[in-house]
């Protein structure tokens, strides 16, 4: 799959670093800020930006430490992509958008509309980052995913994997997909990270999900943002694949009923990095769903 349209990366100076992103379409136009996870960049949303520009300003950040963004010398917790992020928004002097995110994307994105509620125009999700009881929470068939994370999450088995043998990007990036990524698709997910120093921030993240109340601080703040995501009224649209892996179905239902103004978007099969299998429903729905809040918006302020 290739981009359908260019879209130029640009690079801003924030706080000690520089961070990389696409951007695309009018800059008069509403703003979509598309956040990505781990181990991807703006890359992943390189075939549904071209849908979204004729209704909004696109802009796709590559998170500190990932795609073309600087590897400073920071611990990548969840807390340093905040700040870098907030750094980011500030630095481009946006003062509204529609957020849509996947993944890692989601606890920034949900972790931003708690604190900036007036920022957020809308939100559009998937595979979502929440609060987890236990394992069982993360994988109730207690498989594969479950013994590969907690490995990750072990001192010296972790390094040895994601540092040394770059296997979220060899393994759980493509197994994420339901299709084959081509040959130029997985080199451009491996050119960040070609040496183990470089891949630091997939090795922190996993050790970041809130998993039965740890890490403290990231259960916390996460179960924060849910609390004022469940109270927010802002549009909400979810998509859904099928089997998923964070959020299959059934989660997904269960989830938007505790939510309001939200509609769900069944994508049909799909894990984890459902951008790569469905960009072209994900783009027009959101390009849609843009226009119509917009209209309705345009609508409600001239009665």
């Amino acid at each position: 799959m290739t981009e359908t349209a260019q879209s130029g990366l640009h690079r801003l100076d924030v706080l000690d670093t520089t961070m990389a992103y696409r951007q695309m379409g009018r800059t008069d136009a509403p703003v979509a800020l598309f956040l990505h996870g781990n181990p991807t960049s703006s890359y992943i949303w390189r075939n549904i930006m071209p849908l979204v520009a004729p209704v909004a300003r696109c802009i796709a950040p590559d998170l500190v430490g990932f795609g073309q963004s600087g590897k400073p010398d920071i611990g990548y917790r969840f807390f340093d992509q905040a700040r870098y992020l907030d750094a980011f928004v500030d630095g481009l002097g946006l003062r509204s958008a529609y957020l849509v995110a996947q993944d890692w994307g989601t606890a920034l994105a949900f972790h931003l509309a708690a604190r900036r509620p007036s920022f957020v125009r809308g939100l559009a999700f998937m595979e979502f980052i929440r609060p987890m009881a236990d394992w069982s929470d993360f994988d109730p068939t207690h498989g594969v995913r479950e013994q590969t994370f907690r490995r990750f999450r072990t001192a010296g088995e972790g390094e040895a994997m994601i540092l040394e043998g770059n296997a979220f990007v060899e393994r759980v990036l493509p197994g994420g997909v339901v299709r084959a990524l081509s040959e130029d698709e997985m080199a451009a997910y491996r050119a960040p990270f070609a040496t183990p120093d470089s891949r630091r921030p997939m090795l922190v993240l996993p050790r970041e999900l809130p998993i039965g109340g740890e890490p403290a601080d990231v259960d916390q703040a996460l179960r924060t943002a849910h609390a004022a995501l469940a109270a927010s009224r802002y549009p909400k649209l979810l998509f859904v694949g099928d089997p998923g892996a964070l959020v299959p179905p059934s989660r997904a239902k269960e989830f938007a009923a505790s939510l309001h103004n939200i509609a769900v978007i069944p994508l049909g099969a799909g894990r984890h990095f459902l951008q790569e299998d469905h960009p072209e429903a994900i783009g027009r729905s959101v390009a849609g769903w843009i226009a119509g809040v917009e209209t309705a918006t345009a609508l409600g302020n001239a009665a």
